[in-house]
């Protein structure tokens, strides 16, 4: 299936008109009644000694949408060479992900070691992300490319499988870029992070 297919699959599993988050789903790995074998704050804990880099996953506005589309990720990861795939995973409940799923494309913009409060502004709801921010269309897909990314990675949607309580989704990369002039922002702890000097 092409990126289109896929995008296509993507809006009639989420239907047409307004999209409502679906409810959290209810995913269990052992038995009722029986004990789960990882408690989730330990393993948020645990996996918070992981660090990563933080994206903003970006999506052009569509006919049926407000504006651009656009959220905080750090579950963010190349995939494969050939073809170029990447990939990020994103909660089913989230409002944003539909409209990017709608639209069929997206832009990775991976953030500097400055841009704390610009990740912090693509974390929240229901508010317009992109007030005062600096972007121009990224070549092929047209998604916000965010000024002061150290990289961009401009994708088409490849597929999308499920993957528990989140979407994984895979884009086929159609441009990429980086300026090569900062370090990248981390995100470690539960706190954002940078690369010490050399």
């Amino acid at each position: 299936m092409g990126h289109a297919g896929a995008a296509a699959a993507a809006v009639r599993y989420l239907g047409p008109g307004p999209v409502e988050p679906p409810a959290r789903p209810r995913l269990r790995c052992v038995p009722e009644g029986g004990r789960a074998p990882v408690d989730p704050a330990e393993f948020r804990r645990v996996l918070g000694n992981f660090a990563s880099g933080v994206t903003v996953v970006t999506a052009p506005a569509t006919e049926s949408g407000p504006g651009p589309a656009g959220f905080a990720c750090q579950s963010f990861a190349s995939l494969s060479l050939d073809p170029p795939l990447v990939c990020f995973m994103v909660g089913r409940a989230s409002t944003t992900w539909p409209r990017i799923a709608r639209a069929g494309v997206f832009c990775v913009n991976v953030l500097g070691a400055g841009q704390d409060e610009l990740c912090r502004a693509f974390a929240v709801s229901g508010a317009d992300k992109f007030a005062g921010v600096a972007h121009d269309p990224a070549p092929v897909s047209g998604a916000p490319r965010l000024a002061g990314a150290v990289a961009w990675i401009d994708c088409a949607v490849h597929a999308v499988h499920t993957g528990g309580d989140h979407h994984i989704v895979v884009g086929r990369v159609t441009a990429l870029g980086t300026d090569g002039t900062d370090r990248p922002l981390l995100f470690h702890r539960g706190r954002f992070a940078r690369l010490a000097d050399d």
